[in-house]
């Protein structure tokens, strides 16, 4: 065989090679991505059922603790700041660890908590197990972010960055009707335990489930796959120190802080709702035990859609301006903020249908704070940026805590929808700031 014969033949078949290896890499990220998308889903959903149960509960502990508003909003306040400083401490962390691991010890640890407020017979003892649960919830959505980050281009992000979002109102969902009938049937205490157990089992399938990042499994990284551009990570090793995260993808990242304070008001207003909306519906619109569960966990659907919604929409409409997407939707939240405080308080269709509408444009914005935190941070420190904007998320939802409960003791609750409809306006100023800014990775 002739010289240009065998270098033509050796060129066919590393061109063969190179095509088989193409189609098994794709194969293996669908396969891998399926695989994650649906195991995030359970998985996260699974935290809000051992962590939104004391939102079911309150109504019955007030009356058999004999407390008032602001010592359960004091509560409430406790866990949101535990949590928000716990997430930016759990993101750093996951960034130098295995998600898998870290997601399925977060989850048992939960799960423990709860169980034991189960048996705790003092509101002294119930708010030192709920602000320790505080910490074992804030290792659930780090390792989201770090693995969303590395399986999918930013291209495809806010679209399955919307769908896992949404997997904590399935949770939420969940515990507001199966507690609240819980709670009807065998007392508060069962909101505790029951979830509990589900979420020890659900743990082991979490854990037997994912996988960290493409590497880990012998394929190549996100970059390598789809040829992205990649902008101020110089690299790829798993050791990260904090003084790295901190002082060069963090602290000088200005964009980053704008998301952050953003995202400090929107979750004064998402957390007022998560934790206040059946006591507020019982007793300011009548609604019953039940009852206050269905209209409660209808909020968490439709705002399930509309963390879908805005996601698609960023990466259809507005190429990845995240807060572009935010601002539109803020617009919208204010103006149903006011017409949900003016509607007379016994109409409860039309109390219900807001409900379900400040539900899509609320978190519509609290979805795409986590994806703009995740890519202004890089990969290289996604988790630990977007657990930065979780500890302001968490600082406001403190502030919502206790702020609400006080308010409410005070002024009632027309007041707390004013201070509502002035954290709205707030919000979406700092979005503006933020008009223009994309990804720091691009395609």
């Amino acid at each position: 065989m002739s010289y240009v014969a065998t270098k033509a033949r050796k060129v066919k078949t590393r061109k063969t090679n190179s095509a088989m290896r193409v189609v098994y890499v794709n194969r293996q990220y669908q396969y891998w991505r399926g695989r994650l998308l649906y195991s995030l889903i359970l998985g996260y959903a699974t935290f809000y059922i051992v962590r939104q149960n004391f939102t079911v509960a309150a109504p019955e502990m007030l009356r058999e603790f004999n407390c008032s508003y602001s010592e359960i909003g004091w509560v409430f306040s406790l866990f949101s700041i535990i949590y928000g400083v716990g997430k930016f401490i759990s993101g750093v962390i996951c960034d130098r660890t295995d998600a898998r691991y870290f997601m399925s010890i977060g989850l048992i640890g939960s799960a423990i908590c709860a169980l034991c407020v189960g048996f705790s017979n003092s509101i002294f003892i119930f708010a030192l197990l709920y602000a320790l649960n505080g910490i074992f919830q804030s290792m659930g959505w780090p390792p989201v972010s770090r693995l969303m980050t590395h399986w999918y281009a930013p291209r495809d992000l806010g679209t399955r960055w919307g769908l896992v979002n949404a997997s904590h109102q399935f949770g939420s969902i969940a515990i507001l009707m199966g507690g609240s009938w819980l709670l009807e049937t065998f007392g508060w205490r069962s909101v505790f335990i029951v979830p509990a157990v589900v979420a020890l089992l659900l743990a082991g399938i979490l854990f037997e489930r994912l996988r960290d990042t493409p590497e880990s499994l012998g394929l190549p990284s996100i970059e390598e796959k789809e040829g992205l551009e990649i902008i101020a990570i110089r690299s790829e090793e798993p050791e990260v120190t904090f003084r790295e995260i901190f002082l060069e993808h963090i602290l000088p990242n200005r964009a980053l802080w704008y998301v952050c304070v953003a995202n400090f008001f929107v979750y004064i207003i998402r957390m007022g709702f998560f934790n206040w909306a059946p006591t507020f519906l019982q007793e300011a619109r009548g609604a019953s035990v039940l009852g206050a569960g269905v209209q409660s966990s209808l909020f968490e659907l439709t705002g399930a859609f509309g963390g879908i919604f805005a996601g698609w929409a960023s990466d259809q409409f507005f190429k990845g301006r995240r807060n572009q997407t935010s601002f539109y939707f803020m617009v919208l939240l204010i103006t149903l903020l006011f017409l949900f405080w003016r509607i007379p308080s016994s109409s409860q269709v039309v109390s219900t249908l807001f409900l379900f509408l400040i539900g899509f444009f609320i978190y519509g914005p609290q979805t795409l704070v986590g994806i703009s935190g995740a890519e202004l941070g890089s990969k290289r420190a996604a988790a630990a940026a977007n657990g930065l904007t979780g500890t302001f998320g968490y600082l406001g939802g403190a502030v919502s805590g206790v702020g609400v409960g006080k308010v409410a003791d005070i002024w009632g609750w027309d007041a707390v929808f004013l201070f509502f409809g002035i954290c709205a306006i707030l919000g979406t100023f700092f979005f503006i700031l933020n008009w223009n800014q994309r990804s720091q990775r691009s395609d």
